[in-house]
């Protein structure tokens, strides 16, 4: 008779081993197969079903990732037939999710579907996020080769707020490759390799090897559509070098299959035929159907040009049979109008996007370089020390607003209108130098024009009425209408320009008018008008309002507050979008400025695809533990009751020593950072939170920083999950935490 204490140690040791094999899959696939099978021995002679089942689930996924399908196969329904005699509910989806994996990728779409499916339903019963993450990302592929784009992008979107819900972003990386392809496939290719070099930024930073060749693969499906094929057979063989390395024999004919038709298309046909029949082999030993009837129409197509009609004839009669013994009429439709996007599971940790590094100005000498930095500094420093004592004061107003009596809200209100105004002037000082420093540039997105020009103008609606004004907005564009622009922008030349014209107009009103006045094949050209019935501008002067600093009237008699600065900053935006503004005006009659814009005309990406994700759950941050890092008291203070309004769980440390050893101590779901800290500042603390041991390596930290000199372009500020400028809104505040949990 055995010692019950001696198996259940040797139970453990079996357990650990098998997830040590787990772990180390992404870098040593064949380790942790023979690893399995040492398991699987020992669960052998311990006669453990439990253990033989896990053995078994495991080996049924390693080999279906290197594509030995039979014994993928044959390993999941051993586990699926130990499970259900167990009466184990996970096991009996981990097993089903490692044979629909075999389903789908031998051709059996329904079964894989219907696998899938059933362990979706009981991954969401347990309330498995993690599982239900990379399910849902395989289902979006089934749904791709189906044509069923809808339900694909659908599934897609699930699987990336599951995978945000266990903040595991290796699950979240695995949906961009996939998004890239389809996005690539349908001609967004800014917005493909946008999604596909998220991807391979994070696979770096991880370290994920394996996961790394399809991420590389992706990006050179991408070049291919581009036409540009020296980089796509670049990225290509990048990927198939790890490959190689790795054993993934999927990979390698997946690879090969795009390789030959890169090198048909540059008509190599010689080269394009050894890559195809190399793919072949390995296609067909696998039982990939999918690469396997790809191949053979390619073959017959080369031969075709090559003028070989006897092998071409061979070979699409080889095409037609295998398609047709394979697919039906449906399916057809995946090969003719999706590739085969073979991509395993793997664990990777959070990582930020690498965006370009910021182009540094050139300079013509020292002298000059010298005067950019004490410039930059003194703007830094200034938006710094006023910003931050704004913070309090907004703080405080937003905490107090509930508890006066009316006089006191009224003087409340005259507060938040004192220091919104000193905002205002401090944000236009500095939207201004950098327009000026040419360091501003347009992020162009897909936006509904027609329904931005509403909210703008919503928003000035109770300023125009309280002078007894009328606003009104003019615009022939239906709000189904996209464009490509920069929503920020433009919204920052519309609002000062409405906001001017309410400032220096007593009676009548404003109006906003947008008019398509021509179309190109893909451009619409727009004309913006503002015009009000206000004071008018003198001819004198009209060429002087849109200089930098520049006001009408003298600083002592005019009524009108401003920095001067609002019309310089519009004609600085119009100048980006390579256009400019104009303005006629009479004097006692009123003002009109108008300007043209050529907009790209686009399509909504379904349900806001750049997103991903398009609302946000009521309590979300509800027990959430933040880690507050803040020197300034009375700020963190402040910001720890507004926390508590969303009963968020608070810590407060004052200095980044302290931050690191709390780091070290506690897991928290986010952490807020304050840059300007005495010795040792928040870019700093990130930097070494994110690469020394510590329990928040891959924990969202927030910036919070009062200097919007900071940009989000530097190497050192993509440790940063998001910023937060200082001093922020409440209801912006919420925003930003929430979609940290999305």
């Amino acid at each position: 008779m055995s010692n019950p204490l001696k198996v259940n140690k040797r139970e453990k040791e079996i357990l650990l081993l098998l997830n040590e094999a787990h772990q180390i899959r992404i870098h040593n696939l064949p380790k942790s197969i023979s690893m399995t099978l040492f398991a699987l021995e020992s669960s052998a002679q311990l006669g453990s079903k439990s253990l033989l089942a896990k053995c078994y689930s495991q080996l049924g996924l390693y080999y279906m990732i290197i594509g030995e399908m039979d014994k993928a196969e044959y390993f999941s329904k051993l586990a699926l037939t130990l499970y259900t005699e167990l009466k184990d509910e996970r096991g009996i989806a981990d097993a089903k999710y490692s044979l629909a994996g075999v389903y789908y990728k031998t051709n059996l779409y329904h079964l894989g579907l219907v696998s899938f499916t059933d362990a979706l339903k009981i991954y969401q019963k347990n309330d498995d996020y993690y599982n239900q993450s990379r399910t849902e990302k395989s289902l979006g592929t089934i749904y791709g080769y189906i044509g069923d784009q809808h339900a694909a992008l659908k599934s897609y979107y699930s699987a990336v707020k599951n995978a945000r819900k266990v903040n595991d972003f290796n699950l979240e990386s695995n949906v961009y490759n996939n998004i890239s392809g389809i996005l690539a496939k349908n001609g967004k290719l800014k917005f493909a390799m946008a999604f596909i070099n998220k991807s391979i930024a994070q696979k770096e930073l991880t370290n994920d090897i394996r996961g790394m060749a399809y991420a590389l693969y992706g990006k050179g499906k991408v070049f291919f559509y581009l036409k540009d094929y020296e980089k796509a057979e670049e990225y290509y063989f990048k990927g198939l070098e790890i490959h190689n390395q790795m054993g993934e024999n999927t990979g390698k004919a997946m690879t090969y299959t795009k390789l030959g038709e890169l090198y048909y298309t540059k008509n190599d046909l010689e080269l394009a035929l050894d890559t195809a029949f190399v793919g072949l082999e390995i296609a067909t030993s696998l039982k990939l159907a999918m690469s396997t009837i790809k191949l053979k129409k390619l073959i017959y197509h080369i031969y075709k040009a090559k003028n070989e009609p006897a092998l071409a004839l061979d070979y699409f009669e080889r095409y037609q049979k295998e398609k047709e013994s394979v697919i039906n009429a449906q399916t057809l439709k995946v090969i003719e109008n999706y590739e085969l996007i073979s991509k395993m599971e793997v664990l990777k940790n959070e990582a930020k996007l690498h965006k370009e590094k910021q182009l540094l100005l050139e300079k013509k000498n020292l002298d000059e370089a010298k005067a950019i930095k004490m410039r930059q500094d003194f703007l830094s420093i200034m938006s710094h020390e006023i910003r931050t004592p704004l913070n309090a004061i907004t703080s405080i107003v937003e905490l107090l607003k509930d508890e006066v009596n009316p006089e006191g809200k009224e003087l409340l209100g005259s507060l938040k209108f004192a220091s919104s105004n000193l905002i205002k002037i401090v944000n236009d000082v500095l939207d201004f130098t950098k327009l000026d420093s040419n360091k501003s540039k347009l992020e162009m997105t897909p936006s509904a024009l027609a329904i931005l020009a509403k909210n703008i103008v919503s928003v000035y609606e109770k300023q125009a009425h309280e002078k007894g004004l009328y606003l009104t907005l003019n615009c022939d564009l239906s709000k189904e209408m996209i464009y490509n622009l920069d929503e920020t922008k433009i919204t920052q030349v519309l609002n000062n320009l409405i906001s001017n014209a309410i400032k220096f107009t007593d009676k009548g009103g404003v109006e906003l008018k947008i008019k398509h006045v021509k179309s190109s094949p893909k451009k619409d050209t727009l004309l913006f008008e503002v015009a009000d019935t206000g004071e008018g501008i003198s001819k004198e002067n009209l060429e002087e309002i849109f200089e930098s600093f520049s006001q009408v009237k003298p600083v002592l008699t005019r009524k009108q507050g401003g920095t001067g600065l609002g019309l310089a900053i519009v004609k600085k935006i119009i100048e980006l979008h390579k256009s400019k503004i104009k303005v006629k005006s009479i004097i006692g009659k009123g003002t009109t400025f108008f300007f043209k814009l050529k907009l790209k005309r686009d399509e909504i990406i379904e349900d806001q695809l750049v997103n991903i994700v398009p609302s946000v759950r009521e309590e979300i941050l509800k027990d959430k533990k933040v880690l507050i890092v803040e020197d300034t008291a009375i700020n963190a203070v402040l910001l720890q009751k507004l926390l508590s309004r969303w009963d968020i769980i608070s810590e407060h440390v004052d200095n980044g020593e302290k931050a690191l050893k709390k780091v070290k101590e506690q897991f928290y779901d986010f952490i807020l950072m304050d840059i300007h800290m005495p010795e040792m500042n928040g870019i700093e603390v990130t930097r070494l939170i994110r690469t020394t041991e510590n329990l928040n390596t891959s924990t969202p930290i927030l910036a919070l920083t009062a200097d919007t000199m900071v940009t989000s372009e530097t190497h050192e500020t993509n440790y940063f999950s998001g910023f937060l400028w200082k001093p922020f809104e409440v209801e912006k505040l919420k925003e930003v935490l929430e979609k940290v949990f999305i």
